[in-house]
């Protein structure tokens, strides 16, 4: 009989697989590195789809707490020419609503009995123990010991190793991420071009693309194919000197286009881009399983956290469904998410060409005339 399960990770995969188990009465312990549920940022919009995010919320019973969420008016998309000419508009709804992803953490945080989520708690190593136990050891050298873990721990999981010896390799991409605030007032012609949704301004290999947040915030990832020399050549802890240095990649675009990157109100933050291979999987190894980018880590193509909250949603019901059976459950769940993550990730490589190929941005918004 399934008695308990270790979570390692409290992100979006982690936490819906928690909720889940709870709305079938088993419970978890979710532990989390990070000191506490505002430690750091959480990140920007995400669109919750009709086939996996809002399924698993179903799952969770927080439907009715995520409408609440959706910020309205926030599926439009737009397409911009480098010297800002509107080449696509559209403001139609395409049954994926938006919602800031740290609202979506809290109310599945709130959804939680208290205690469920340790904080503070790095990993430091996992171990086998045999018959499916594992031990999981923390760096402050406190250890606990399930019959069930999940690593749910995200793109350097420390549970992988225990099913895998995959790593992310470098996808040959990086973005660098910028915020204006109050920007309908403070830089109208940037809020303008951005529209009330999202923005994408591209050339083949690079691009900026934007996003209206709540309110006039306007979150910018700009978008560079260069590799890991390129961007460790940038100085990073010299806010003026490494925007400079990225803007100068924009020469010649629109000004109310490069304003997203050097009129920035934060720090501009390198996000590097890593993948798992596609397809990746692993045998059945009793006990312990993986999750969300623990499991299928991709470059960002809007799949990633709806995936990961399907993951928690699907395992959470399988442990249900086969509550004196921890392998049945595992397997089960794992001869579905295989495929599934596989399919995504290749999506998401063929949606990359179409933002930064060669053929961009007319490629993105035929798919876009398409999906209409």
């Amino acid at each position: 009989m399934t008695t308990h399960v270790t979570i390692i990770g409290a992100g979006l995969g982690g936490l819906t697989l928690a909720r889940v188990l709870h709305v079938h009465g088993i419970p978890a312990t979710v532990y989390e590195a990070e000191a506490s549920a505002t430690a750091r940022s959480q990140g920007g919009m995400l669109d919750i789809h009709e086939e996996n995010g809002q399924p698993a919320l179903r799952a969770a019973d927080l439907m009715d707490e995520f409408r609440g969420l959706v910020l309205e008016g926030r599926e439009a998309t737009r397409v911009l020419a480098p010297d800002g000419t509107v080449l696509f508009d559209d403001d139609s709804a395409r049954g994926r609503p938006e919602v800031l992803r740290g609202e979506l953490r809290r109310i599945l945080l709130e959804s939680l009995p208290a205690g469920t989520v340790r904080w503070g708690h790095k990993v430091s190593g996992v171990r086998a123990l045999g018959g499916g136990r594992h031990e999981v050891t923390f760096a402050d050298g406190a250890t606990v010991v399930t019959s069930l873990l999940v690593g749910a721990d995200g793109a350097w999981s420390r549970v992988r190793p225990l099913l895998s010896t995959a790593t992310p390799e470098y996808t040959g991409r990086s973005f660098v991420e910028t915020y204006l605030f109050d920007a309908d007032t403070r830089h109208p012609a940037a809020a303008k071009a951005v529209g009330g949704g999202a923005l994408f301004a591209l050339a083949p290999g690079k691009g900026i693309q934007a996003h209206r947040e709540s309110g006039g915030t306007l979150h910018t990832y700009v978008a560079l194919s260069e590799s890991r020399d390129w961007f460790a050549a940038v100085d990073f802890d010299d806010s003026e000197a490494a925007t400079a240095r990225i803007a100068q990649e924009f020469e010649g675009w629109a000004p109310e286009l490069t304003a997203l990157i050097t009129d920035g109100e934060t720090p501009p933050v390198l996000r590097t881009l890593s993948a798992l291979p596609v397809g990746h999987r692993w045998d059945r190894m009793p006990g312990v399983t993986l999750l969300g980018d623990a499991a299928h880590l991709s470059a960002p193509n809007g799949e990633g956290a709806n995936l990961a909250m399907l993951d928690g949603a699907e395992l959470g019901k399988a442990v249900a469904a086969h509550p004196d059976d921890v392998e049945a459950a595992l397997t089960a769940y794992e001869q579905a998410m295989f495929p599934r993550s596989a399919e995504a990730a290749t999506d998401g490589d063929q949606l990359h060409e179409l933002l930064f190929g060669d053929d961009t941005p007319h490629s993105l918004i035929s798919m876009f005339v398409g999906d209409e």
